[in-house]
């Protein structure tokens, strides 16, 4: 069973001001505005790209006047003005003085212009059962279990940044090396989740970028097999994030995304001015290895139990794992696994067929612990 912690929405990263200000909580421009406006100015559906989100500015009438897309009022001969735009649309004369002038985008007052989807956190499955003498679970048993991650692609509270991006392997698998410390292995991922949010942790009390990034390599390192995380380049990893705007829970996704081991399951609008998105979330399920994602991908097919809902929803993925039945009821004979194989080329496919049906055993081993 997940239990599932609802978070706080994101406060106002509404600019691209330096995101180590954003992320320690400093009030962005926008944020001091009273009045805010949005506009698609490129067309591509939604206003998340720079340039798209404007602070209003006040008139002599007390209205707010959007900046985007504004043009000036033409003057009729007894001097009334016309909004070249339509009628519809009022024109307004700016407080600091000028011709008054137009927009057809709305004002919409600060503190309630954005809503923003709350963060979910899917802590994963949990030990949630009393075990025997021999350390057998009572309770339910879920196999390549996942945990429902997000991460936003470039957008205004990214500051523009693209905290989805691939950024490469950076946790390996671990399945195709020695069949010792599977539980070690296992807990890689978990690790890594652990570390970043040491890292954000850190970066949000004050600590630099790299400062951050250091105590997000020793509380990865902590536990977990070296040889399974190329710990540099996750430092790195780590730093790069911080300085882009991306949260925990970016970091988090886009770690185990580059590794592999993640299925996307979709894309929504998860922040919005007037209704107008201004930042997009992608969801996904990730698991503690790639191994567990591509048995995930070619099992559930196979499987009645998953045809109803699938991977769920992209702001609400499924990410549970198979129960002992499920995964005895799996035919690995018609799973194409060449993914996996690619990554272990040093053995022979004969071989690996050998080492992975022992790793799977001795996962089950680990799951009813």
């Amino acid at each position: 069973m997940n239990a599932r912690v609802r978070l706080p929405a994101w406060r106002w990263l509404l600019t691209p001001l330096s995101p180590a200000l954003l992320l320690l909580g400093a009030p962005p421009a926008y944020a001091q505005s009273q009045f805010l406006c949005a506009a698609d100015l490129n067309g591509n559906g939604d206003a998340a790209d720079s340039g798209e989100v404007a602070s209003c500015t006040a008139s002599t009438s007390g209205a707010w006047m959007c900046p985007l897309q504004q043009v000036p009022c033409n003057a009729d001969a007894s001097g009334q003005y016309a909004c070249p735009l339509g009628s519809q649309y009022q024109c307004l004369t700016p407080a600091a003085g000028g011709t008054p002038a137009c927009s057809p985008n709305s004002c919409a007052a600060g503190s309630t212009a954005i809503s923003t989807d709350p963060v979910t956190d899917d802590p994963g499955v949990a030990s949630d059962g009393a075990v025997d003498a021999d350390g057998n679970c009572y309770g339910a048993i879920e196999i390549f279990s996942g945990r429902a991650l997000r991460c936003r692609p470039a957008g205004l509270l990214t500051t523009f940044s693209n905290c989805c991006r691939n950024r490469g392997t950076i946790v390996k698998d671990g399945m195709g090396s020695s069949l010792t410390s599977i539980s070690t292995k296992i807990a890689v991922a978990k690790g890594v989740l652990t570390g970043m949010k040491a890292a954000y942790t850190a970066f949000k009390a004050g600590a630099t970028a790299s400062e951050a990034a250091s105590a997000a390599g020793h509380a990865i390192i902590v536990g977990i097999d070296p040889t399974s995380i190329a710990i540099d380049l996750a430092i790195n990893l780590v730093l790069e994030f911080l300085l882009s705007g991306c949260d925990q829970q970016d970091m988090e996704a886009g770690v185990l995304r580059g590794s592999a081991m993640c299925h996307e399951v979709g894309t929504w609008c998860s922040s919005k001015i007037l209704g107008i998105c201004i930042q997009k979330s992608v969801g996904n399920c990730c698991f503690n290895t790639k191994l567990a994602r591509i048995i995930q991908e070619q099992g559930r097919p196979q499987l009645k139990s998953f045809n109803a809902v699938g991977w769920g929803t992209p702001q609400a993925p499924y990410c549970r794992g198979f129960t002992p039945e499920e995964f005895q009821a799996l035919d690995f004979s018609k799973m194409d696994l060449s993914e996996y194989y690619a990554d272990v080329t040093s053995k022979a496919q004969s071989d690996i067929q050998i080492d992975m049906k022992d790793k799977i055993d001795a996962y089950m081993q680990t799951a009813v612990q």
